[in-house]
């Protein structure tokens, strides 16, 4: 069972920036692809980036392509999401996923097997 802890959420204004992290309980993080989701009020969760278990083949939701950044440091089993300029759409709860499933990176979120709890990120205009 793996346990995922985001943090970094907050209220920033539209233009600035926030890194998410996501902490994983487990060393077996350094196998998985992770994603990052994110869920607004009313809407259904969407995907935002994923990464593979080798820090390659980052891929992103075109809403977000060129201004978020995916990483992560196996050793430290964290990932994270670097987020520049900021808009209100981005207004969401951001949670982060680990694919357990050997391969490709994927973007449904049907395929990723533990999710975090979910950190608040509100931009205002």
């Amino acid at each position: 069972q793996v346990q995922l802890v985001e943090s970094g959420g907050g209220l920033v204004q539209a233009g600035g920036s926030l890194r998410l992290s996501c902490a994983a309980s487990e060393r077996t993080f350094s196998r998985y692809s992770m994603g990052w989701f994110r869920q607004a009020p009313g809407k259904e969760r969407e995907f935002v980036a994923a990464i593979s278990w080798s820090g390659g083949s980052p891929y992103y939701a075109d809403s977000v392509k060129g201004r978020f950044t995916i990483s992560r440091d196996n050793a430290k089993n964290t990932v994270y999401l670097q987020m520049n300029s900021l808009k209100p759409e981005d207004t969401a709860v951001y949670y982060c996923a680990a694919d357990t499933a050997w391969g490709r990176v994927r973007t449904g979120s049907a395929y990723y097997d533990y999710w975090g709890q979910g950190t608040q990120v509100t931009v205002s205009s």
